[in-house]
């Protein structure tokens, strides 16, 4: 383990101020772009590392809300990462259906301020956030080696880690759960919600090859046998 992993601070170890709320910089992990800013107390964040989507506090309504919970726009967590002085958090996720922000844009930073000033570049070459990202073997690749991560370090409170070492029986009903939501969004014809639930069904389906041995090396020699 390095020094850095070693000196990992707990969430309840962060530098929480008096108000007891942390800025939260919601970042899209395939492109790097930023969605949104939101605030996160300890319970929020705690909510957010357990079920893998985003839960903010909301200082105007004084409660807590799930991102996705009424637009359907969920946000996928892929990693909690908290800056030097431990004041402030990045939260890097796949973005699901439209985007983040309520006006419908992808982001909420859509405008900015006109610059007297000549920019240092004057013209930048923009890709689709799909032709952007890394494909679909590098991304399940780099899952499972966090899910190995996971396995060997068993950080408290992981939901993945009580999934690897908790009773079988509970994440093989998690599959069942997962296609069956698979099934339902397919047969509704939303495209947005199938995607999302097919996301949630093969990291189960990861996770089961991680309890089993099996890495996706593996799973690819055997899809590539059947198809010669």
């Amino acid at each position: 383990m390095s020094d850095r992993e070693r000196d990992a601070l707990a969430p309840q170890d962060l530098s929480w101020p008096e108000n007891g709320l942390l800025p939260a910089v919601v970042q899209e992990a395939s492109t790097g772009d930023v969605l949104m800013l939101a605030w996160m107390d300890r319970e929020a964040l705690q909510r957010t590392l357990d079920s893998g989507r985003t839960t903010f506090y909301s200082r105007s309504r004084q409660a807590y809300w799930t991102k996705g919970e009424t637009s359907g726009n969920y946000q996928l967590v892929r990693e909690v990462r908290y800056d030097c002085d431990a004041d402030s958090l990045l939260v890097r996720v796949t973005q699901q259906g439209a985007g983040a922000c309520h006006t419908g844009e992808r982001s909420c930073f859509y405008r900015s301020f006109e610059m007297d000033g000549e920019p240092l570049v004057t013209e930048i070459e923009t890709a689709s956030p799909a032709a952007a990202g890394p494909g679909l073997g590098a991304v399940l690749e780099e899952l499972a080696a966090v899910l190995e991560q996971r396995r060997t370090e068993q950080p408290e409170g992981s939901y993945t880690v009580k999934l690897l070492t908790g009773p079988q029986d509970k994440l093989l009903k998690k599959i069942a759960e997962e296609a069956g939501e698979v099934i339902i969004a397919a047969r509704d014809h939303d495209v947005a919600q199938t995607r999302y639930e097919i996301a949630d069904l093969l990291y189960h389906l990861l996770v089961v090859m991680t309890r089993e041995g099996i890495s996706p090396a593996d799973l690819a020699a055997e899809l590539a046998s059947r198809r010669r």
